[in-house]
């Protein structure tokens, strides 16, 4: 007999899964007997579709689910006792609590910026546009070391504000608003360039009549703009909490580790896998985990509603309209 380490028994695990997920797809894609053939939106051989299928479901589990079942393996490995009181350290929570004030501060920010800027771009036109778009745009082109360097650069002890602040006993950097700044930066993009596409796709026909009907500004805005654009509006403020509290590079610039104060859960994480406690550290990044799966599961419920909602709203009736009383 030969004996499997815990890691390749594993592996083989994996293996086996995306296997059974490769036949429940062909299983389901499969004509039924006896039902009329559709006309395939491909031309390629059957085998290459299998081939690239089985490829695009081994990426997934190599690289996707593979680690995230690691996560929560080692995370459990010395049993429950040692998960729990590894989560029950004074630096623990910590981290916990400054990750969910900073989510708290950034994500409300984001959120009324985001509006604003997609209801300026979407609905007006008007001179530097363009630019403004170009600047939303940048914390996707930078780097999120290079954002923290540059707060540094600005706020730091021998930064251009640095003197001014110091005189005054204002401190941002190594402190919890230089890590909330950072946040900021890194994740403003996500809720304006989900609802830009979305508000220009609307256009503004009903803004414009409900103004005409005479409704105010604040009026057309909750109660024409706000639910057409929830779905999106959700969608966006989700994918803004999970970055806010998985924000790693830009916060370890400017958070200058100091334990039990100015550490989020990534930095935590870290510092406790320098120190060779795995568990501890594992058991940390499993948060970050867990908060990833229930991100994924809010954004596909709420994807299916906004579907859900467009397939009712086409399903209607077209109004009739109403008859003109007849003149004797």
């Amino acid at each position: 007999m030969i004996e499997l380490s815990q890691q390749e028994s594993f592996l083989l695990k994996i293996i086996g899964a995306v296997l059974v997920l490769a036949v429940l797809a062909y299983r389901l894609t499969a004509p039924k007997a006896g039902a009329r053939p559709e006309k395939l939106s491909t031309t390629e051989p059957r085998a290459v579709r299998w081939i690239l299928t089985g490829l695009a479901l081994a990426f997934i589990g190599l690289f996707l689910v593979l680690p995230l079942a690691a996560v929560f393996t080692e995370a459990l490995r010395k049993g429950w006792d040692a998960y729990v009181a590894g989560l029950q350290e004074p630096d623990a929570w910590s981290a916990i609590r400054l990750t969910v004030i900073t989510a708290l501060i950034a994500v409300p920010l984001n959120l009324v910026f985001g509006v604003a800027a997609a209801w300026c771009i979407a609905k007006f036109n008007f001179r530097g546009k363009a630019f403004l778009i170009t600047l939303i745009d940048l914390p996707f082109s930078i780097s999120p070391v290079v954002a923290g360097l540059m707060y540094v650069l600005v706020f730091g002890a021998q930064g251009w504000l640095g003197p001014w602040l110091a005189e005054h006993d204002i401190k941002i950097i190594f402190a919890v608003p230089g890590i909330v700044l950072a946040t900021v930066f890194v994740t403003f993009p996500f809720i304006a360039r989900e609802l830009i596409p979305l508000m220009q796709a609307q256009g503004s026909d009903e803004e414009q009549a409900a103004i005409v009907l005479g409704a105010s500004g604040w009026q057309t805005f909750w109660k024409v703009t706000v639910p057409n654009i929830k779905w999106g509006l959700l969608y966006g403020v989700i994918l803004c909490n999970a970055r806010a509290m998985g924000e790693f590079g830009a916060v370890s610039v400017v958070s200058g580790h100091i334990r039990g104060q100015t550490n989020t859960i990534p930095l935590h994480v870290e510092i406790l896998y320098n120190e060779y406690q795995s568990v501890a550290a594992f058991a940390a990044a499993s948060l970050l985990a867990l908060l990833a799966l229930v991100t994924l599961i809010i954004k596909s419920v709420a994807e299916w509603r906004a579907e859900q909602q467009a397939k009712a709203a086409a399903d209607l009736p077209p109004e009739r309209p109403t008859q003109a009383p007849q003149v004797s």
